[in-house]
């Protein structure tokens, strides 16, 4: 099975409140988009959105440029469902993140727990390099992957587990690590996952050596 058929299976026959990753709220990622973020006409782009209530509260506190990007069509249909009215204001992209050519640069790139799923060293750098198109020169990372001591597999699937150190290795010296942060995610089925978050910005003095 293709991943988009993967990701399709899934969100057609689990209820958003199901799926291992359901957050009511997503405070750490609403916190730290938020302060690196201060500027509320910044484009922000959540990369594997899946349902994530992250666009809903940028939509609340006042965010104009919001993009959610997922290989699945059915879980953006969910989150555009539940925001109504408000979803008319959202760049809604169906795309597998390794292949996404974006059409304008985002001022910050979220992504909690879609990295992990990248096993591959190919994959990983198919990443990068998207990244690197889509982010604007002086733009922003958010990203969680799990942890050392997170799940070996999500959705059926095998995972790679990092932490900062091993992030700054796969982005290379194209972005530099600003912070990290350590969080213990209860699922659904009230197991506990470890989920490394680190922020980096991007420094585009050394994208000729990274080409």
């Amino acid at each position: 099975m293709d991943k988009q058929s993967h990701w399709n299976k899934v969100w057609t026959r689990n209820q958003e409140s199901e799926v291992s990753w359901f957050q009511e709220r997503p405070d750490l990622s609403i916190d730290l988009v938020q302060r690196h973020a201060a500027d509320k006409n910044s484009r922000i782009l959540d990369v594997g959105s899946g349902s994530s209530r992250l666009v809903d509260a940028l939509l609340t506190d006042g965010y104009e440029h919001v993009g959610v990007l997922d290989i699945a069509a059915p879980a953006l249909d969910l989150a555009r469902s539940r925001l109504g009215d408000l979803a008319l204001s959202v760049e809604w992209i169906v795309a597998d993140v390794t292949s996404y050519e974006p059409s304008h640069r985002w001022d910050v790139w979220h992504d909690r727990a879609v990295f992990h799923f990248l096993v591959d060293a190919s994959e990983q750098q198919l990443y990068v390099r998207t990244l690197r198109c889509a982010l604007s020169p002086d733009g922003v990372v958010v990203i969680a992957s799990f942890g050392p001591d997170g799940p070996k597999k999500c959705s059926g699937l095998d995972v790679m587990r990092h932490n900062p150190e091993s992030l700054c290795e796969v982005f290379g010296a194209g972005f530099v690590l600003l912070e990290s942060h350590v969080e213990v995610h209860r699922t659904p089925s009230r197991a506990d996952q470890q989920f490394v978050f680190c922020v980096f910005r991007r420094d585009t003095r050394h994208d000729n050596e990274e080409a």
